[in-house]
């Protein structure tokens, strides 16, 4: 069955209390918002001037990303993203510095030293898994963590993510059926973002959400405004808490919305009205939950002008250091591509 949570359901007490989320940590989770959107702008300015060669954006998704970092734990969770998780992995540790390495390719990169595609991100001392070119192979990995780490008698939730085009590769159903089969503890977690590249989701599947899916495997299946980052931590939260209960994994869907075209090379207007982007626009989840915290009399214009402020100085500080560091070496190029002969 399919569980849908409300954004909009009544709380006696402030939505992120009634969480266990405090003032800070709400402050904390704007700011992750702020500074991951503020990456975003600067690396399609990067491009344009031909320093970043490509970029994959996760404009519009940032409150599924951050909501569902919050929600786990990072001394023992492990995540193993995809291409469009620039605001996961930046709420999960990877600093504005490191991010920006590594679209530039440079040698400092802590994903691949400069060798991996833009978006590819990794990093072994903060449990973030290095994601593949091939759509959905990070979803059976997960669920190989899982079991790995259960064999070895390690404590862990494993968060695996994905649009929704990825749900129609055969890597998608045999994950969860694996996955289900030995009540491992994976949260999949679908950003379903409308749009497989350019193809709809009308003419992906048959089924109005994801989460229908679940039921074949025996596991909850969650839909949940992804554009709502305490709904997606509410979501997240609970199938953590069921994972590490033993009760096995959960497919959880996050709708929301790219509002810009599917990569740097590609072109939007080809295949959906600007209007629709507008729409979608009045549901930014960055403002949304500015004006949750203005709400709240948590922030004010004020505050609100100093966390932006210091995302800005904090992307020009990681734009000036990437930009100055030092490319790879060409003579290390076939480094861990070939045997040392």
């Amino acid at each position: 069955m399919v569980t849908d949570i409300a954004s909009t359901k009544p709380h006696t007490v402030a939505r992120h209390e009634a969480l266990g989320l405090t003032d800070d940590q709400a402050i904390a989770i704007y700011y992750n918002l702020l500074l991951s959107r503020a990456l975003d702008e600067r690396w399609w300015v990067l491009n344009r001037a031909g320093k970043v060669h490509f970029v994959i954006s996760c404009r519009g998704q940032e409150g599924a990303q951050v909501g569902a970092a919050f929600a786990l734990d990072r001394s023992t969770d492990w995540i193993h993203p995809y291409y469009r998780d620039l605001a996961l992995c930046l709420a999960w540790g990877m600093s504005p510095r490191e991010i920006m390495l590594d679209i530039m390719g440079k040698a400092e990169s802590p994903s691949s030293g400069g060798r991996q595609m833009p978006g590819h991100r990794a990093y072994p001392s903060l449990r973030i898994v290095s994601g593949s070119s091939p759509v959905m192979t990070q979803a059976p990995q997960a669920v190989g963590i899982a079991l790995a780490a259960r064999i070895k008698g390690e404590k862990c939730v494993v968060f695996t993510d994905f649009g929704e085009g990825a749900t129609a590769s055969g890597d998608f159903h045999e994950a969860l059926n694996w996955a289900s089969i030995y009540k491992l503890p994976v949260i999949f977690f679908c950003q379903n973002n409308q749009y497989a590249i350019s193809v709809p989701q009308s003419k992906e599947m048959a089924v109005l959400n994801v989460a229908d899916r679940a039921c074949a495997y025996n596991m909850p299946g969650v839909v949940v405004d992804g554009n709502d980052v305490l709904a997606v931590f509410e979501a997240v939260k609970a199938a953590a808490d069921r994972a590490r209960s033993g009760d096995g994994p959960t497919l959880i869907e996050a709708k929301t919305y790219r509002l810009v075209p599917h990569s740097s090379d590609d072109d939007d207007r080809r295949y959906r009205a600007r209007t629709e982007v507008q729409e979608w626009l009045k549901r930014d989840p960055v403002d949304r939950f500015r004006s949750y915290l203005v709400a709240q009399e948590i922030i004010n214009e004020t505050k609100d002008k100093a966390l932006r402020d210091k995302a800005a100085d904090v992307v020009n500080d990681a734009t000036e250091y990437a930009m100055n560091a030092p490319d790879p070496d060409p003579a290390s190029g076939a480094a861990h591509v070939f045997a040392d002969t």
